[in-house]
């Protein structure tokens, strides 16, 4: 069966003044499509092979051609936004006739110049259309494993949860909220350490460095903080984790073990209001 929204291979059957009619080698009583005559290459003739991407034209006819889209159905990518209508957005994916974004595909309103992450699917009136909802899309067998540094897109934001992100446009990656710092919007692209490869295969994510080495970061943040505030600063591990991540964007747990790390070196005292830095 001939896939709309797939490159296939297919054999040339017959030809006409239109173009040519192309179906499966060998397949018998099968269906057939036009690649029309501005596609089909002149060396080529009757009972060649050639691959092609199957789609609906403008005028909604189902066609080939041998031009491959940016996108095809199966595969995710970042397309621009080239239009938006009350409906949807129109994407540039390579072919005359621009890709629909539907407006319920949506996970937040693109504008006219947007990059958005999505993936392709055939509706119900065999139409390629574009995503933004692409959890579903995502694949579990990353390459990667503890500790190494990936780069994703961040297509989804739960604010009680975290933010979910697309590792290499590809694999199922998540940011928890204790690990987030900054703010972030869908399409924002990203560094982060694999924190940890669930047993699904899916990745959890963190800004963070490994523990042994964010402790030197902070410790040193904390020290440039005090520097600039005489040696001084009203707050200390009995402070709030709210009040914590204002002051030094770091969870209370981070600061306690940097704190931790500064009061055995012997660079600060803990007092009832805050710490000191020893001169």
């Amino acid at each position: 069966m001939i896939e709309i929204g797939k490159m296939q291979r297919l054999q040339i059957i017959r030809k006409s003044e239109t173009g040519a009619y192309l179906s499966f080698k060998d397949a018998k009583d099968s269906e057939e499509i036009l690649l029309p005559e501005n596609q089909l290459p002149q060396e080529l003739e009757i009972g060649n092979e050639i691959e092609v991407f199957v789609y609906k034209d403008a005028e909604d006819k189902t066609i080939a051609m041998v031009n491959r889209p940016k996108l095809t159905v199966g595969e995710l990518g970042i397309l621009r936004v080239v239009q938006t209508t009350n409906f949807g957005a129109f994407l540039d994916w390579g072919l005359p006739k621009d890709l629909l974004l539907p407006l319920r595909e949506q996970v937040s309103k693109v504008k006219k110049g947007d990059s958005c992450l999505v993936g392709l699917y055939v509706n119900n009136n065999n139409k390629i259309c574009a995503t933004m909802r692409i959890y579903d899309l995502l694949s579990t067998e990353s390459p990667y494993k503890q500790n190494e540094i990936v780069h994703g897109t961040v297509y989804s934001i739960n604010r009680d949860l975290g933010v979910f992100v697309a590792v290499d446009n590809k694999y199922h990656g998540f940011i928890h909220n204790q690990e987030l710092y900054g703010d972030y919007t869908e399409g924002d692209e990203i560094e982060v350490r694999v924190k940890k490869v669930r047993e699904d295969g899916k990745l959890e994510l963190s800004f963070r460095k490994e523990a042994y080495k964010e402790i030197e970061g902070d410790a040193q943040k904390i020290m440039d903080r005090l520097k600039l505030s005489d040696g001084t600063l009203l707050i200390n591990d009995n402070s709030s984790p709210d009040d914590i991540k204002a002051e030094f964007n770091m969870s209370k747990r981070a600061f306690k073990r940097a704190i931790g790390r500064l009061l055995k070196e012997g660079a600060i005292k803990i007092t009832d209001d805050g710490i000191e830095m020893m001169w």
